[in-house]
């Protein structure tokens, strides 16, 4: 509609929204340029039974996964056939009901795996950079809770092999404007492709932190037609950044949304924090919307350092009149395995918060 009306959208084509916003399809493009993915479904599936045999020709634990969704809506895991059955129709009722396309496709669950993006930025030129990768492997429920950029499984070696993969993929397709490339990395440093984030992500903050790039700045400049001034060589991390999602939601409840008058809204300050938020004293938290209610950033020179101005930032943010996500992120940050930096998808689980 926009390119119809000769308005300039932020962002890429509607043609390569079109090829990237679908799973299934960018699993397909990912394959075409030899860009390792997921095992599981070349297309969606149509049946129960199409669904079952693609399980039982890449093995239990599989995800049924909505073709248009995202947010981890229309998403169910499944251990054998019986809820393999169950997961099928839940998740095309909620694909439906979510994106008005019921369409699933099968992959593979990669037991003990980290969620690893990559930022990319490429103008309207042919120039594609990549600007390192965020760790986002700390979810709930498919839904990211903590992002941290550099990732602390990801080695230097490792880094430049997603990050070529993630600009190579980009540059396959037109992709124009910012974007990231996500990844499933497995225990012996393999890197899978899941999907394609066609817009900025909730969590570019901490990539602007490392790097000293405002992503939004670039994406007006890009979308105005501006060649990026940015080379690869010159794009370093400094330091460690790392944000926690402060949701309106009980975590001692199930993460049940917690609505209501924010009485007092004071958020922590101080060397190397940030607070993006749209919230106030008095503010109305509907529970018709997001939770979201702000993003806590830090950023120090080393992990260590990040993680102990994290645990300061929380223990001053104080928010009442609703239950907020804060005394879980407290307790993440005072974990060893978190602190160590050996932890994966299950982390939330083991803790006793539920998946």
């Amino acid at each position: 509609m926009c390119e119809s009306c000769k308005i300039k959208f932020i962002g890429p084509s509607a043609e390569v929204l079109e090829k990237m916003g679908n799973k299934s399809n960018a699993r397909k493009l990912a394959r075409q340029n030899r860009v390792p993915v997921v095992p599981g479904s070349e297309d969606p599936v149509a049946s129960e039974e199409e669904a079952l045999k693609v399980a039982h020709k890449i093995g239990f634990p599989v995800f049924i996964k909505a073709a248009a969704g995202g947010g981890g809506r229309g998403m169910r895991v499944a251990h054998n056939d019986v809820s393999m059955v169950n997961a099928y129709h839940l998740a095309k009722r909620e694909a439906e009901v979510a994106f008005k396309n019921d369409a699933v496709y099968i992959e593979k669950c990669i037991v003990g795996a980290r969620h690893v993006e990559v930022q990319i930025l490429a103008d309207e030129h042919g120039h594609v950079v990549h600007l390192g990768e965020r760790d986002c492997t700390l979810q709930r429920r498919h839904q990211k809770l903590v992002e941290e950029a550099p990732s602390p499984a990801v080695s230097s070696e490792l880094r430049s092999q997603m990050g070529r993969t993630a600009t190579k993929l980009a540059r396959a397709v037109g992709y124009t404007n910012a974007g990231t490339v996500e990844f499933l990395v497995g225990k012996r440093k393999k890197f899978y492709f899941l999907e394609m984030n066609t817009r900025i992500q909730v969590e570019h903050p901490v990539t602007e932190m490392v790097t000293g790039v405002d992503l939004v700045k670039q994406q007006l400049h890009m979308a105005a037609g501006e060649e990026l001034k940015l080379s690869q060589k010159r794009i370093r991390p400094r330091g460690v950044a790392i944000e926690c999602r402060i949701n309106a939601e009980d975590p001692l409840n199930g993460f049940k949304p917690s609505a209501g008058t924010i009485v007092l809204f004071a958020p922590p300050g101080g060397l190397g924090v940030r607070v993006d938020s749209h919230v106030q004293s008095g503010y109305r938290v509907s529970p018709f919307y997001d939770a979201l209610l702000a993003k806590l950033i830090v950023h120090r020179p080393t992990r260590g350092e990040a993680i102990v101005c994290m645990r300061n930032a929380l223990a001053e943010f104080v928010i009442e009149g609703v239950k907020t996500t804060v005394p879980l992120y407290l307790e993440i940050f005072n974990n060893k395995s978190f602190i160590s930096g050996h932890f994966d998808t299950s982390f939330i689980s083991n803790l006793g918060y539920g998946s």
